[in-house]
Parts: structure tokens; C-alpha cells; sequence
């Protein structure tokens, strides 16, 4: 009797099992099929591409690689950057500025930027490079300058009776570690290169924008400007919403009547990726919890 009842709780934990893992197959495509991965590609008539460049720019890689499929497309007239951002790491806003820079010197395609509520820092700098900047009266535009900041945790160990052991071959190897204060040789050194990459943000909106170099350095002090006053300052060319700056856009490229917009696919995951695809990049790794380094930011703060 009793094995009979073991044997039916094995096939009805079974059963049970097979039905839910139906029911998520079956929510997941249709969920790719209806609302997943969405590509206007196959638009017809004259197009307009849509690139967000939202948030923090941590990465380049996803907007390089938009921007490149859009610069090779010729059925896409022109690319519209809508900016979002506050800027982000120096070497990933500099290698989205290559790509926008190449596609409007040597694709000829026309490009511009439009900057809805924060085009800030990096992202300033990759707007920079476009054809023509758009923005409202009220966006934050601007914060030509650079930032590196971390937590110093010295009086914290000590309070907790812990200590900081560090070996190292080399005086500057450890230059930021948050155990200790810096000396005046590794302030002086990072304060170098930040000069230095602040000369590099200076340099890079004085070519995107076609004026001297002489013409930046006055307002590369970090601030921070309405679009009003940005527009004022030939920061930004035109004061106009997103709309405005399409219609804008459309008319600089010679197309008549309403221009197809089109993005890139948005790919969303669904149950079947969190069953069966590989999760490491939501796990910490012994590399991820290393990851404790000074870094150097175009970023609006």
C-alpha cells in the first residue's frame, strides 16, 4: 500500500513537472513570437535609423555594432543618436566617437544627435562627432571634463582591527588602493593622466565641432548648461525635441513626406533563456569581486 502510494507521488511529481516546464515552453514562444526580438529591417521607403544611446556607457560594443549595421545599410539615409546619458568610461565613449566620427567622414552618411533630457560628458563627446547636435531648452548638455573617485576605507579597518596586506613590485602599482592614502607622488601621477585625458576631451569636441581648440578649454571646467545656454555657447545647433530634429533630419537628406524610422532588434530574454542559457554573467566570480581598480570616467556625476 504504501508503495503504491510512493509510486503515485513519484508520477504526479513527474507529471507536474513535465506540465510546468509545457507551460513555460509554450509562454516563451510565444512570447518570442509576438513580443520578443522586434527588427525593422524589412521597413519600406525611405528610412531614418534610431540609435539609443541611454544610461551610463559602460561598454561600446552594442552601439558600435548598431551603428556599423546602419552605416553599411544603404536603404538608411541618415542616423539619429537619441541621448540619454551622463556619460560613462572614457575609453568606451571614445570608441563610440570613432564610429559616429567615421560614419560622417569617410561613409558620408549624415548623422546627428538628439539629446532628450541628459547628453552629458561622454555622451556630449560622442555627440560631438555627429553632423549636427539637437536639444531641447531644458536638457543638460555639457560636462567636458573628467572624474576618478573611489571610497577610502582606512579608518573603517582600523576600527575593525583588520589590516591591508599588499606585496608589489613597482612604487605605483597599488596607486588607489582604498586601505590607504595616496602619497603626493601617486596624486600627482593620477592627477597626470586624468590632465591628460581631459586634453583628449578638449581635442576631440574641438575636431567634431570644426572650431579651435582654444574655444573649448574656457568651458572644459565640468559644467553643466541648459540646451538653452549650450545652444547659446555653440555647443548644440538647434533647439528642437526629437521630433523636430527628424523632420529636421529628413529634409537634410532630401526625403519628402514622413521618413521610416527604424531601430535596432530589442532582444529580451525569456523563460527558456533562464532555464537553459548560461547564467555566469549574473553570478559573482572571483574576477567580478577583483574588479576593486581606479577607474577614469566622462561622466556627469
Amino acid at each position: 500500500m504504501a508503495d503504491g502510494r510512493s509510486r503515485a507521488w513519484m508520477w504526479l511529481l513527474i507529471g507536474g513537472g513535465a506540465f510546468l516546464f509545457f507551460v513555460i515552453a509554450v509562454f516563451s514562444l510565444v512570447y518570442l513570437v509576438f513580443g520578443g526580438s522586434q527588427d525593422d529591417s524589412l521597413a519600406f521607403g525611405d528610412k531614418i535609423a534610431v540609435v539609443d544611446l541611454e544610461g551610463v556607457i559602460l561598454s561600446p560594443k552594442q552601439v558600435v555594432s548598431q551603428l556599423k549595421k546602419f552605416a553599411d545599410d544603404d536603404s538608411v539615409k541618415a542616423i539619429i543618436i537619441h541621448v540619454n546619458s551622463p556619460g560613462g568610461g572614457v575609453a568606451a565613449s571614445e570608441e563610440i566617437y570613432r564610429e559616429v566620427k567615421r560614419i560622417r567622414d569617410e561613409k558620408k552618411k549624415r548623422i546627428v544627435a538628439s539629446i532628450e533630457t541628459v547628453g552629458a560628458s561622454g555622451a556630449y563627446y560622442v555627440a560631438s562627432a555627429t553632423n549636427k547636435i539637437y536639444a531641447d531648452n531644458g536638457s543638460i548638455v555639457g560636462s567636458i571634463g573628467v572624474i576618478a573617485q573611489w571610497v577610502n576605507y582606512e579608518e573603517l579597518l582600523r576600527w575593525a582591527k583588520l589590516k591591508d596586506v599588499t606585496l608589489k613590485a613597482g612604487e605605483f602599482k597599488d596607486t588607489g588602493n582604498p586601505a590607504r592614502e595616496m602619497t603626493p607622488a601617486e596624486r600627482e601621477y593620477l592627477q597626470g593622466m586624468i590632465d591628460n585625458m581631459h586634453t583628449q576631451f578638449i581635442q576631440a569636441v574641438a575636431e567634431g565641432r570644426h572650431v579651435k581648440e582654444e574655444d573649448i578649454r574656457p568651458i572644459a571646467n565640468g559644467k553643466v548648461w541648459t540646451g538653452q545656454q549650450a545652444h547659446s555657447m555653440k555647443l548644440v545647433d538647434q533647439i528642437a525635441d526629437f521630433e523636430s530634429a527628424v523632420k529636421d533630419t529628413a529634409k537634410a537628406v532630401g526625403i519628402s513626406g514622413e521618413p521610416t524610422l527604424v531601430r535596432p532588434p530589442r532582444y529580451r530574454r525569456s523563460g527558456l533563456d533562464l532555464l537553459f542559457d548560461d547564467v555566469s554573467d549574473y553570478l559573482p566570480s572571483r574576477e567580478k569581486l577583483m574588479e576593486q581598480q581606479v577607474g577614469f570616467y566622462y561622466l556627469w556625476k
